[in-house]
């Protein structure tokens, strides 16, 4: 049965020109959108073996649904021109790869692929109809899917159900009413996609709803009424069409070869190196190349497999003997010899830095200092002498593995542990880890094994780069001679356990730092490993969705932006931006930067935007664009093709003050302020049949605060359930706390919260709008009405002094490296931070103790929630919505219970379809 793959053009090219940045070749020509389609094109190539196949574009000029509808995608602005310079190369070279290509005037790309559609199931053909948008999902029946390649969504009838909360059938009705944006067309005001999905349930079809109307209640209900006149246009526009003339038959769609003379041209005047060496190594090669998956990534800071460099032997003041295993006697003999062993260093050298894809190239052991093993098992190349097969290697390991009671150390277990469980293996008996203990001796020092061995035992490690070499020449770890490998690797694992017995004693000495190690750090190592293979679920339409109108903003806020400076301009040019603010308008300059120029950064636009528009406007600009890159464009992205998930990473071992980080994505930084960063959060969501459900420390660090400084009144606010706020506002304002006004206590968070991080009269004043004499007037009323805080303050900066340190409830230390320095800004900085580092401190032991603790819950219980982020004071889990009432009533209980503070902990747990709900 023959497949024919259908391909949305036009919303691929709208998406890869928003989402790469901008690239161009020497000559300035602009190159993103084209790369971004045909790397696409040739992804699908890869997927989606198609004996028939198109590539649809949208015709210029008016279509059917202009006649029908004047006001349809009126809104749209108008094409870049960066954009509308691709669209003819980009056309050439898609037909240049082998694809037929179809742009029929009069009608959309929809409709075309929907008559295509219609005649291959007419002729018992499969369909595939790759796109980004969600209006295609109505021609989903048996034998045709939907595929997102951007987002690696493939949707079937049972998976456009799931998605939307009705059959493909339905996606017409469901669009009629809750309209669409991106094309204009209105549906029915406050009706969103729930209200849809509950009325279309409730009445099967629109007609139905239609003939009903006057049945459904409320403000929606009422909204429905006005809008029966135009729901039948509004369906009629939002059906794509599926008998439009078109000017071929299926027939004249077979896969074509690719025109390598065109493909040469195309490739050289566009600059693509990599796609151009490839077609200079022939059919082969450039075949290999469509079909090949991304199993490594750089970041362009050291080893781009995630392993640590080995060392040199120079300065070392033993003779180490490190061997390889390469034949089943001497792995039966290091098997023992691990077995026996009370602790075993344990490393894995991997394919790829990504913890979800890495794969096993040869794990390393050393139970002695000095002597240390190599097992290779995925080496490759001419050369290579017969390694024991993998496989087999690791079913003898797995019982050791897996063993609690072998105790393994490493350095970043965590990232092993992933490697591990690619290959269907639970890490276990993890005792030891280098990095945290580097981390929780010494957490404002970096904790690489590079930097530990240099710091510690007085070794310089060997450079990765001497390993595999760098840049275009640069070789993976299993394509390395095995002796120079062993060399490498069996290294890592003797440094690491000559590094834990120097740093294990010094954690034993201080018994606080060895129970904040044993008792916090390493317990919560496996739980985020856990959360980290969890992943989490997104919503790619609706990122895209929201994408797409961030661009149309940001086109909108650039041309505001350009009217108001009476000229084009670059945004994103410092230089320019400084010609116009302070050269053309006149604007005064607030700073300047290190070469003496005007400086336009964020800070500076701030102040300036107090009292001018364009400012303003451009921090505007600036936000939004980094939403939509960061998160709008970039999540889809970082879908798991295998788990359809995103998966973040978790450091323990980044901010001094305790808190976990997150990278790939950065979870931490989405802006919830603003209701752009809400529907970001929004695009985080639960599975069928489950609730998103947030669990968040209130007001954790005022709690601290209290605890810390023992002052009498907020001990006693807190322990009534008092609102704080309002209590510090009737305190400083002089009034009772039932007649602070909105105003006042908003003054009052502001001061509770400003002086925890120690802020300034000047800080305060700047904050709330109003002179400084005043704001030090707030400030000392609040000391006079809490003067065990202000005591707190004395007291902390005084130890500080004392120790280069401050301690956390729990013993965590903070060091201060500038509390003494002679500079007063850096000194007055390190003053600042001292007062705060306590409480943000705390808050971070106390999130991984509820960590801890839910998730042993958890476990023991047998429930099927599970915890799939942490973010500041906040856990995230996703509950079956069996399970909610369960998790509504222990979460608190838990949470509040993991530490006895002179002040309860209040825990607020919220739940809903997605995070923003939750939240």
């Amino acid at each position: 049965m023959p497949t024919l793959l259908l391909v949305d053009g036009s919303s691929y090219l709208y998406r890869a020109f928003h989402a790469l940045p901008d690239l161009r070749n020497s000559q300035g020509e602009p190159t993103g959108a084209i790369r971004g389609v045909l790397s696409m094109l040739r992804r699908l190539e890869s997927d989606y073996k198609a004996e028939f196949r198109a590539c649809v574009f949208d015709a210029k000029g008016k279509t059917f649904r202009d006649d029908w509808y004047p006001e349809y995608k009126s809104h749209r602005p108008p094409m870049p021109d960066d954009l509308r310079a691709q669209i003819a190369p980009l056309h050439e070279a898609v037909q240049a790869e082998g694809w037929p290509l179809l742009s029929v005037e009069g009608v959309e790309a929809d409709d075309v692929i929907g008559t295509l559609t219609r005649q291959a199931l007419e002729r018992g053909w499969e369909v595939v109809i790759s796109t980004g948008d969600k209006d295609l999902t109505q021609l989903v029946r048996p034998g045709v899917r939907w595929v997102n390649t951007m987002s690696e969504e493939v949707l079937d009838e049972t998976g456009v159900e799931a998605k939307f909360g009705v059959p493909p059938e339905r996606i017409v009705d469901y669009l009629a009413l809750v309209g669409d944006t991106v094309d204009n067309v209105p549906g029915v005001e406050k009706c969103g996609p729930k209200t849809a999905v509950k009325w279309l349930t409730e009445y099967g079809t629109l007609d139905n709803l239609v003939a009903n109307a006057d049945k459904v209640g409320g403000k929606v209900g009422e909204n429905l009424r006005k809008h029966l006149d135009f729901l039948p246009l509004g369906r009629r526009l939002v059906t794509v069409a599926t008998d439009v003339e078109l000017p071929v038959s299926l027939d004249a769609l077979p896969a074509r070869e690719d025109d390598k003379a065109a493909l040469r041209a195309l490739y050289e005047r566009f600059e693509f190196k990599s796609w151009l060496k490839d077609l200079d190594g022939g059919a082969e090669s450039v075949a290999a190349s469509k079909a090949a998956t991304e199993t490594r990534r750089f970041d362009g800071q050291g080893d781009q497999w995630g392993q640590t460099p080995s060392r040199s032997k120079g300065s070392d003041p033993i003779d180490p003997n490190y061997v390889a295993i390469l034949d089943w006697p001497s792995f039966d003999a290091w098997l023992a010899k691990i077995s026996a062993a009370e602790l075993t260093a344990f490393d894995t050298e991997t394919t790829s830095l990504d913890p979800m894809a890495a794969k096993l190239v040869g794990m390393s052991f050393a139970v002695e200092a000095g002597e240390a093993a190599y097992l290779p098992l995925a080496h490759r190349g001419a050369d290579v002498p017969a390694q024991l097969p993998l496989a087999e290697v690791l079913e003898k390991l797995r019982p050791w593995l897996e063993s609690d009671q072998h105790a393994k150390l490493g350095q970043n277990l965590k990232y092993d542990a992933h490697v591990l469980a690619n290959h269907g293996i639970t890490l276990r008996g993890i005792a030891h880890d280098t990095l945290l203990e580097s981390y929780v001796l010494e957490s404002d020092k970096p904790h690489d094994m590079d930097s530990l061995a240099k710091r510690h035992l007085g070794l310089t490690t060997i450079p990765y780069t001497d390993v595999c070499g760098k840049g275009a020449k640069q070789i993976g770890f299993d394509e390395v001679a095995i002796d120079r490998a062993t060399e490498y690797a069996a290294e890592d694992a003797d440094i690491t356990l000559r590094l834990h017995q120097h740093l294990w004693p010094q954690l034993e000495a201080t018994p606080q730092l060895a129970a904040l190690y044993q008792d916090i750090e390493l317990p919560v190592l496996s739980v985020l490993q856990q959360m980290e293979r969890t992943g989490v679920l997104i919503d790619p339409f609706l990122l895209s969705q929201h994408s797409e109108e961030l661009g149309r903003r940001l086109h909108a806020l650039e041309r505001e932006a350009q009217d108001l400076a009476g000229q084009p301009f670059n945004l994103g040019s410092p230089k320019q931006l400084g010609e116009i603010l302070f050269g053309k308008l006149g604007l005064p300059v607030v700073k300047k930067t290190a070469t003496g120029q005007p400086s336009t950064d964020e800070e500076v636009l701030e102040k300036l935007a107090e009292d001018y528009p364009l400012p303003k406007l451009l921090l505007e600009h600036r936000s939004l664009a980094k939403l939509k890159s960061t998160y709008a464009d970039k999540l889809p992205r970082m879908v798991n093709p295998h788990t359809g998930r995103v998966h973040t990473s978790f450091s323990q071992a980044t901010a001094v003050t305790g808190r976990l980080s997150s990278s790939e994505p950065n979870l931490q930084n989405i802006p919830i302020r603003t209701p752009e960063g809400r529907r970001i959060r929004a695009a985080f969501i639960a599975p069928r049949d489950h609730l998103i459900v947030s669990a968040d420390y209130s007001q954790i660090e005022l709690r601290i605060m209290a605890h810390l400084s023992d002052d009498a009144r907020l001990l006693e606010a807190f322990a009534n359930g008092e609102d704080v706020h309002r209590a510090t506002a009737g305190e400083v304002f002089g009034v009772a706390p039932a007649e602070v006004t909105s105003e006042q206590r908003r003054y009052a968070k502001v001061i509770n919260f400003g002086l925890i991080y120690g802020m300034s009269a000047h800080g305060l004043a700047k904050n709330l709008g109003i002179e400084r004499a005043a704001a030090q007037t707030w400030i000392d009323r609040y000391f006079a009405r809490y003067p065990g805080v202000a005591e707190y303050m004395d007291r902390t900066r005084n130890e500080a002094r004392d120790k280069g340190f401050v301690e956390t409830v729990f013993g965590r230390r903070l060091y201060l490296p500038d509390i003494r320095a002679s500079q007063a800004g850096r000194r007055q900085g390190a003053e600042r931070a001292a007062i705060n580092a306590p409480m943000q401190g705390t808050a971070a032991d106390l999130i991984k103790k509820a960590m801890i603790a839910t998730d042993t819950w958890l476990a023991a219980s047998g429930l099927k929630s599970k915890l799939v982020l942490q973010v500041h004071d906040e856990l995230v889990l996703e509950v079956p919505k069996t399970e909610l009432d369960t998790i509504r009533e222990q979460l608190p209980r838990l949470m509040g219970g993991v530490a006895e503070l002179k002040v309860p902990l209040l825990v607020e747990v919220g739940a809903g379809d997605n995070w923003d709900e939750a939240h």
